[in-house]
């Protein structure tokens, strides 16, 4: 039986998008888990996740949750209703949420647009994974996946996710135009 696991990752800069004018609907977006990024889990173990892990997940349709600190009476959303939408692309696992109007998501929001909670989580039984016990520290590459939620959080395992809340359609790409800058000011700082 394969072995429950959770990650964690950063999600700073939350922004809200509202879905149509006159809408009072906010949604969530970002990446979940980011590819090839090498994470130490603990002393003389890290982890890294190769691009296509989830894949074999969101073919099949499950019905994935995105919830709130990994606490299962928390849902901001989930596959099933249309909620929640996740992909798969070159940099990681992208999801989009639209969270409900009830308290617990608007404190959520409350939180983000402070700065106080910007991280993401995930959880999902490993299906394929590969151990290198040559290298130091040892090394599980994770190859498959089976998904069963995403959370937003305020401790994350993985800190190199970003996500945004967005406000108007002119936020809706700044997930990645933020991570282009950053991108950009690596390549020409020293020790980069």
């Amino acid at each position: 039986m394969p072995k429950q696991m959770m990650r964690t990752f950063d999600i700073s800069e939350l922004k809200t998008r509202n879905l149509e004018e006159g809408s009072d609907s906010i949604t969530l977006g970002g990446y979940a888990a980011m590819f090839n990024s090498r994470t130490t889990l603990w002393e003389g173990f890290d982890e890294i996740i190769v691009p296509n892990a989830f894949s074999k997940t969101l073919s099949e349709q499950g019905d994935v949750r995105c919830l709130f600190n990994h606490d299962w009476s928390k849902v901001l959303g989930r596959t099933k209703s249309g909620t929640l939408r996740l992909f798969e692309d070159e940099r990681g696992l992208k999801f989009e949420v639209d969270i409900p109007n009830n308290s617990y998501a608007n404190d959520l929001v409350e939180s983000m647009e402070r700065g106080d909670i910007n991280q993401c989580s995930f959880g999902f039984f490993i299906t394929k994974e590969e151990l290198d016990w040559d290298s130091d520290p040892v090394l599980r590459t994770i190859l498959e996946v089976e998904l069963y939620e995403v959370s937003i959080v305020s401790i994350p395992a993985y800190d190199d996710t970003e996500a945004a809340v967005m406000r108007g359609k002119q936020d809706k790409n700044a997930i990645e135009t933020r991570l282009k800058l950053i991108k950009k000011i690596k390549g020409v700082l020293p020790n980069e």
